[in-house]
């Protein structure tokens, strides 16, 4: 098949091009390397384009004839999205609406997309299913949750057919083919954590150590990034099988805190590194845990590094070797 993989020099874009192509799938990127990065690609085709660009989304459609979409990028930074909210409707919802109508114009009709947990918001019970309440209290949560709406009336209107996969938080790193998380800024606890272990960063900050959970900080699901583009070659199956639109969850249904976290990258690491406990920081939800319930009936998908310790290890591995990202 061939599929077009927005945002594909990516943290998470970036594996999911690599398996697509063991897969056996023609795969061309489209990414404007803002934030991604040339190197993660490998020997894939990228055309190095803007999504607020429609005349040269509307041509890189038009070059390579997709199938099917695998639409990954965006401005995902929550504290950004808050001082520069035009700049995320711009790009997230504005630059989504020039790739669907590019991929319309040239009949593909298939898209698997990439939101988020943060189309939640401040959830009120635990594990989150996803007829809860969507409620997001961030502009990057509200840009999601609303290109989410644009697809289910294009699906609606017999337009197209989708997967929307609302994440949790993707960690750990692609040993084989030597891929792994690189933002600037990083704003994931899992590589801040490695980062002070590895003596980058001078200490690790934790926001609010009073909340109502075991030990006092946050508690998040945490999914390996390998399973979760696992989870994307399933949707895609599924869509290109007849499957109607559907919006699963995708975490691991288990949570861990902040301090595990940290606890577990000193174990991995076998160093010592500072910790600075610091306030809380607003919006930030006591616990995040999924219900993986939906996607693991419907499209039989379950993680296969589900535990702590082996997210973390692959991460800490592919950081140790690339201790500057890909530089």
């Amino acid at each position: 098949m061939r599929v077009l993989v927005t945002g594909g020099a990516g943290y998470i874009g970036s594996v999911m091009v690599r398996m697509l192509a063991d897969e056996g799938h023609d795969v061309v990127v489209l990414d404007n390397l803002s934030r991604g990065h040339r190197r993660a690609v490998g020997g894939v085709d990228i055309a190095v384009v803007n999504l607020e660009d429609l005349s040269a989304v509307t041509e890189t459609c038009r070059a390579f004839q997709p199938e099917a979409c695998l639409h990954f990028a965006a401005r995902s930074l929550v504290a950004e999205s808050v001082a520069e909210p035009l700049a995320y409707f711009r790009t997230n919802v504005g630059g989504s609406l020039n790739l669907v109508g590019a991929l319309l114009e040239t009949d593909c009709d298939l898209m698997v997309f990439s939101s988020s947990a943060a189309t939640y918001g401040i959830p009120e019970g635990s594990p989150i299913v996803e007829d809860a309440e969507t409620a997001p209290i961030n502009p990057y949560g509200v840009s999601k949750l609303m290109f989410e709406r644009i697809l289910k009336w294009l699906s609606e209107a017999g337009s197209l057919s989708y997967v929307s996969l609302r994440y949790f938080n993707a960690a750990g790193a692609d040993i084989l083919h030597d891929l792994g998380e690189d933002h600037d800024p990083e704003t994931h606890l899992v590589p801040r954590v490695i980062a002070a272990a590895l003596g980058t960063e001078p200490s690790v900050s934790v926001y609010g150590t009073d909340y109502p959970t075991p030990d006092g900080t946050c508690v998040r699901d945490y999914i390996h990034i390998l399973d979760l583009a696992r989870a994307h070659l399933l949707a895609l199956d599924y869509l290109s099988s007849g499957g109607p639109s559907a919006v699963f969850n995708l975490g691991n249904g288990n949570g861990f805190s902040v301090k595990e976290v940290i606890d577990v990258v000193g174990r991995v690491s076998g160093r010592e590194f500072d910790i600075v406990n610091a306030e809380r920081r607003e919006g930030d939800p006591s616990i995040l845990v999924a219900s993986s319930e939906l996607i693991k009936s419907r499209l039989a998908w379950k993680p296969e590094f589900a535990d702590l310790e082996t997210i973390i290890e692959t991460a800490w591995q592919w950081h140790s070797r690339h201790p500057d990202g890909y530089g």
